[in-house]
């Protein structure tokens, strides 16, 4: 499929509640209010041209935008490209999930987590501690740096209260999938995640809550999925 015929499939799967609903999240304009799930079903043709993911993501729409993580190769991204993709990525859906998913699944994922992470750009600060928490749930633990990660761990438990609305919510993020996926530093993030407490985010005309981190990690542990890698944080 061309740029001109995924954009116009885009239109059609949109709606006008769901593109309200994006909105009321934080999502800008343009955008069309396509689902994820429906997202998806335009993956294969884009995934074939990595050329053509890119030209969507340019698009500023948000959904196409959406779609092109979705389709790209993140081992085929390159530093400049992704510095690009942070600087585009105006709501956290986009600086989260997109940007992140594909950063922590390219080979430059800690030295650009790393760098954004110390952004005073809210949008870009809060894709780098998610670019490190997707790296880690997918990385095995003898590839991790256990102390940098622990070091990681006390900074939130120091400052994870004074920190930008969506850094906050991030950083939470942070302690539960270190947690969870990190059998070695379980004890320690569940202790960070009780010392923190409850964490506040303004969530605007949303009915989204903020995750409690230690009760969260307590599921997972009676699951019996501690330690659980995922194949991809790509979704």
């Amino acid at each position: 499929m061309t740029f001109a015929e995924i954009m116009t499939k885009l239109e059609e799967l949109g709606t006008e509640q769901t593109k309200r609903t994006f909105i009321r999240h934080g999502a800008k304009e343009p955008l069309f209010g396509v689902k994820v799930g429906d997202l998806k079903k335009l993956v294969k043709p884009v995934a074939k041209d990595q050329d053509l993911a890119l030209a969507l993501f340019d698009s500023g729409n948000s959904d196409a935008m959406y779609l092109a993580g979705l389709a790209v190769n993140p081992q085929m991204m390159t530093k400049p490209q992704l510095e690009h993709w942070v600087k585009q990525a105006n709501w956290y859906m986009l600086a989260e999930y997109t940007v992140a998913g594909v950063a922590a699944e390219s080979p430059y994922a800690l030295e650009l987590a790393r760098e954004w992470m110390r952004s005073a750009e809210e949008m870009v600060a809060a894709c780098g501690w998610s670019t490190y928490a997707n790296y880690i749930s997918i990385t095995p633990d003898e590839q991790l740096d256990m102390e940098e990660i622990r070091s990681l761990l006390r900074q939130i438990e120091a400052t994870i209260h004074k920190e930008q609305n969506r850094v906050r919510y991030i950083m939470n993020t942070f302690v539960i999938i270190t947690g969870s996926y990190v059998t070695p530093l379980y004890k320690e993030a569940f202790g960070v995640a009780e010392s923190i407490g409850k964490v506040h985010v303004d969530v605007g005309r949303t009915a989204c809550k903020v995750p409690s981190a230690a009760e969260y990690i307590r599921k997972v542990e009676e699951r019996g999925k501690l330690g659980v890698k995922k194949k991809t944080c790509i979704c």
